[in-house]
């Protein structure tokens, strides 16, 4: 069960990066434009996912547990580090270089598959040099 949940609720967020526009690395790179061609469209999306977080971390502490685990996941921590820094940096200059983060290039991956492997063989050397290298 719980599979079938994250499977439809992945295929919600593809949608929804597609429907949106945001699986488009040029409309992503037009957004980061600040003095070209700006395009909002990002802010927008951006803005559209704060009401169902907002309304969800409202929901979530009169939940003894969530629908489909035993108990909720969330950080331990909230400190600021240098690992958390260089790993933001590395992620902004990624996606500001590919127009494309994690989750937009896996749904890109069905709409325009030749332009983002190469990404995605990049991130997931990133992730493997991260895993036997850092931890």
């Amino acid at each position: 069960m719980r599979a079938l949940i994250a499977l439809a609720a992945g295929a919600l967020f593809g949608a929804g990066l597609a429907l949106s526009g945001m699986a488009d690395p040029a409309r992503v790179r037009a957004f980061l434009d600040l003095f070209g061609a700006w395009d909002p469209t990002l802010a927008f999306v951006m803005g559209g996912a704060i009401l169902p977080m907002a309304l969800a971390w409202r929901i979530r502490p009169r939940m003894d547990r969530p629908l489909a685990d035993e108990a909720f996941v969330l950080p331990e921590t909230r400190t600021l580090d240098g690992r958390l820094a260089i790993g933001a940096i590395l992620f902004g200059a990624g996606w500001g270089l590919g127009g494309l983060c994690p989750g937009p290039a896996i749904a890109s991956l069905v709409l325009y598959p030749l332009s983002v492997a190469p990404f995605l063989l990049a991130m997931g050397a990133g992730f493997a040099l991260h895993r036997f290298t850092i931890r």
